[in-house]
């Protein structure tokens, strides 16, 4: 293990007093050691550095060689390839490369650099490319016998496009919040940057929808998935070093535990859970959520265009008629007419009665004010502090409100569920939960048609209803009453059924 001390001896380049050169050298070494080359000598270094400025001289060359030598950036070695007589042999020639610690350093800063240059954005691609993986993770899963390099290949690529789009979707939303402020105090950059950000976030929530379903189904379809996990796990601990009789079991069951935990945060992402919704409908959630604080921003920046109040102007301008003023009395007038700056002796704030209410404030005494009346704006009030109320019925209140709810979803949930295939005029009167839930379902079975006349058969976005539509050729336009109105459309095929539970045609 690397103390603490050499640790820190290894970054003292950065902070030093040359370190625009000791940082053009070791970017030098860290390109000669990405092109395999084993060492470099002193004069390759001088010509192959991108210097900061002036090419420093042979002497300060090996100066800096020499520092960071001592700090353990770079190890050193004789050169004698080009001896040719003992004169030279005795005079110090070294070849020089990155130290073991000295790459470890530049693959951090590397990162770091490339990681504060990253610009996080909403990756719709990935959701493809997630949908293309469990496809394929799918079609590999039916097979027999199962092949245990694709299928470990599959979850790799899987995991990497989930990992980007998790990371990146974190990052927008965290920075979306301080950019919508940032460019709110820019007029033009808010006008101009709007419509993007707007159109932006529509497009990916459109897409999140739309695919998030899908992708919910196939993971389904897919579990319980250890049987694949366990291919993969088996196929790492190939790799285990040498060592105890049980290192590669404990390499599997380590692997194993790996592989579990990423396919329940995929799972997390896209289905619901009993700690709540799915992470793909907060992070819709919050994106909605964005577009109203935006349209505040542009909201505010409308108002100063149009000529409404704007306290930072009227300032301005006030500050502009002081620095105008033609003398100190005319200052004070203007003061008085702008601030209504007034003696308010009538508050009794004082006991001196003999202090007419037209004495001026420059020669009046002081007067005491209370710490509460500075800080709250009012004086303290006489007596103990008031009795903490009891809120417990609020509660019980809100309780019953939250149990109720519950109720109405799971009766609209029985009163949609189907016994088999049946025709939408079969549904019969709907109440105003089951209309709420049967517009839900229709909204997100139509987001995912690409065609009319074609099934279609998809999950909800929480994973808990399945949702069957077929169009019916030359099919009548049909009614369904609720208590909220009457819906019409053409007549469909449909089912509903709660996932997990078979319909008693299946049971038959």
């Amino acid at each position: 293990m690397i103390s603490r001390d050499l640790t820190a001896e290894l970054f003292r380049h950065v902070s030093a007093e040359k370190a625009p050169l000791y940082r053009a050298v070791l970017k030098t070494f860290a390109t000669a050691k990405r092109q395999f080359r084993l060492h470099l000598r002193p004069d390759e270094v001088r010509a192959e550095t991108a210097w900061p400025g002036k090419t420093p001289e042979m002497e300060e060359l090996q100066q800096i060689l020499g520092q960071l030598t001592e700090w353990g950036n770079l190890q050193k070695q004789a050169d004698t390839a080009r001896v040719a007589t003992i004169e030279d042999f005795y005079r110090a020639r070294f070849l020089y490369q990155l130290s073991r610690e000295g790459e470890a350093v530049e693959t951090g800063l590397a990162a770091y650099a490339q990681a504060l240059a990253r610009r996080a954005e909403l990756q719709t691609v990935a959701l493809e490319d997630i949908q293309t993986q469990l496809a394929a993770l799918q079609r590999l899963a039916s097979q027999e016998p199962r092949d245990p390099t694709a299928i470990h290949q599959t979850l790799r690529e899987l995991v990497h496009v989930f990992e980007g789009l998790a990371g990146n979707a974190e990052d927008f939303m965290a920075g979306l919040g301080r950019t919508v402020e940032l460019q709110g105090a820019e007029a033009v950059a808010v006008v101009a940057y709007k419509d993007r950000l707007i159109d932006y976030l529509e497009r990916f929530i459109g897409d999140l929808v739309a695919a998030s379903g899908r992708i919910a189904e196939t993971i389904l379809t897919l579990e319980p998935a250890d049987e694949l996990l366990e291919l993969a796990a088996c196929r790492e601990a190939r790799d285990a070093a040498p060592g105890e009789d049980d290192a590669t079991e404990q390499v599997a069951e380590r692997a194993l535990a790996a592989w579990r935990e990423r396919w329940a945060g995929l799972r997390g992402w896209f289905l619901r859970s009993d700690s709540g919704p799915s992470q793909a409908q907060r992070l819709r959630a919050r994106a909605r959520s964005a577009i109203p604080r935006l349209l505040s921003a542009i909201a505010r920046v409308n108002e100063r265009r149009t000529g409404r109040s704007d306290r930072t102007a009227d300032y301005r301008v006030l500050a502009r008629w002081f620095a105008q003023a033609p003398s100190e009395a005319d200052s004070h007038r203007l003061w008085r007419a702008a601030f209504a700056l007034a003696p308010a002796r009538h508050l009794a704030l004082t006991t001196e009665a003999d202090v007419a209410a037209a004495t001026s404030w420059t020669v009046a005494p002081a007067i005491a004010i209370h710490p509460t009346l500075r800080e709250r704006g009012r004086l303290p009030t006489a007596g103990g502090p008031p009795r903490i109320r009891d809120r417990a019925s609020e509660r019980a209140w809100l309780g019953r409100q939250m149990a109720e709810e519950a109720a109405q979803t799971r009766a609209a949930r029985k009163r949609l569920a189907t016994e088999g295939i049946v025709r939408l005029s079969e549904l019969g009167r709907l109440d105003r939960h089951a209309f709420a839930l049967f517009l839900e379902l229709l909204g997100e079975a139509l987001a995912a048609t690409t065609d009319p006349r074609e099934r279609i058969e998809r999950l909800t976005t929480d994973g808990s209803l399945s949702l069957l539509l077929e169009p019916i050729a030359n099919a009548p336009v049909i009614e369904l009453k609720t208590e909220l109105g009457v819906f019409a459309g053409r007549d469909h095929w449909i089912r509903v059924r709660e996932v997990g539970v078979p319909s008693a045609v299946e049971v038959a």
